[in-house]
């Protein structure tokens, strides 16, 4: 190459160099590259997010079963609803809706339905477990989670419940739950 070619050669990439922008090849990769990494993100983001969401469900469920324990300890039944719990807890938000089920001397349901199909539900109980000759009766909790999103809270979540007699094993039922 003859040297004067080189040096106009280096002179135009010197120039251009002083110039200071980007190609568009260079701003095409880079906006391929965010987009790679969004496209990997957003579903754990999202994910996160109703986490954090169902996470207020449990709480709340929690907070109504161990109401309704020490609701059962002043009084000779578990209460019926909201307003005798004084817990503070609202029945409607953004994301789910609760309610206080069946009630009565020795057991209590609480439900934490979803509102938004892309949440689980949460069913919660408060026995009462007889004592034997030797033992008191004491006041069980449970929690039961639907194993899927978009499955609706219900009595069906609980096997062996009873609001009017003691039981020993109250549990969540197989397949669409499981228990927290």
């Amino acid at each position: 190459m003859k040297a004067s070619l080189k040096a106009n050669l280096l002179k135009h990439f010197i120039a251009k160099k002083e110039e200071g922008g980007f190609t568009l090849i260079e701003l095409l990769v880079v906006i391929i590259i965010i987009g790679i990494l969004a496209a990997i993100a957003l579903p754990s983001f999202l994910n996160q997010a109703n986490k954090a969401r169902q996470s207020e469900a449990k709480t709340y469920v929690g907070s109504m079963n161990r109401g309704q324990q020490a609701y059962r300890l002043e009084n000779p039944t578990f209460a019926p609803g909201f307003v005798e719990l004084a817990i503070g807890i609202p029945s409607n938000t953004t994301y789910y809706n609760y309610t206080i089920g069946a009630s009565g001397p020795f057991g209590a349901t609480a439900f934490a339905d979803r509102v938004d199909t892309a949440l689980k539900s949460y069913v919660g109980a408060a026995q009462l477990n007889s004592g034997s000759a030797t033992t008191e009766a004491t006041t069980i909790a449970l929690i039961c989670e639907s194993t899927q999103a978009n499955v609706p809270a219900a009595a069906g979540a609980l096997t062996n419940f009873s609001t009017t007699a003691s039981q020993s094993a109250t549990t969540c039922t197989t397949g669409t739950w499981k228990k927290l």
